[in-house]
């Protein structure tokens, strides 16, 4: 029986990781990340898995290891320098880390990443959702106000040049349907 369920916990975590891989965002301060772990003793899993936040000066602290650094890479990454960190230092053999950002808790504390729109019927924030475009963004804000003009859409990514995209003809065409990404600007002109 705990042969199967490490088995079966064996291969949540790479599947899950497998998906991980795909479109993960870096991690930043004040993110909530869930992180479990397997193939130890029982009695310091509960000590170990638990929901932390990344501090601000980047890092989590985990027991017997101490500080390790989360800010500025992924969730997968994260979980291969927990678990190597746990093996190089002779505390755990093989131990299994699953580390995922947390998207609830209901404590207020959500981690979240948002897209910020003006011009639309529902103007602020969004929130930021994987392979989200500029048009689907625009539409989860409500559509374009009535006298907006999709013709000169600008976005404004940090520590890049505003462009402008023409969604009038192109939405769906990913050459100018760009994807978003946390934390971008659209200004829908009126």
């Amino acid at each position: 029986m705990k042969t199967t369920l490490i088995l079966l916990q064996l291969f949540l975590v790479s599947l899950t990781s497998a998906l991980a891989q795909s479109g993960e965002l870096p991690l930043r301060k004040g993110d909530r990340i869930t992180i479990s772990i397997g193939a130890i003793p029982d009695n310091e899993v509960a000590q170990i898995r638990g929901v932390y936040t990344i501090s601000d000066s980047g890092t989590v602290n985990l027991l017997h290891i101490g500080e390790v650094r989360a800010q500025g890479i992924k969730p997968s990454s994260l979980q291969k320098v927990i678990e190597q960190t746990y093996v190089a230092r002779e505390i755990y053999t093989r131990p299994n880390v699953l580390v995922s950002i947390d998207g609830g808790g209901g404590d207020g504390g959500i981690t979240s990443r948002s897209v910020t729109i003006t011009g639309v019927n529902k103007p602020g924030a969004i929130p930021f959702k994987q392979n989200m475009s500029l048009t689907q963004a625009i539409m989860t804000a409500g559509g374009p106000t009535p006298f907006a003009s999709m013709k000169k859409v600008k976005l404004i990514r940090a520590g890049r040049p505003a462009t402008i995209h023409n969604l009038a003809s192109n939405a769906g065409n990913p050459q100018v349907d760009v994807q978003v990404e946390p934390d971008d600007q659209i200004i829908v002109p009126e």
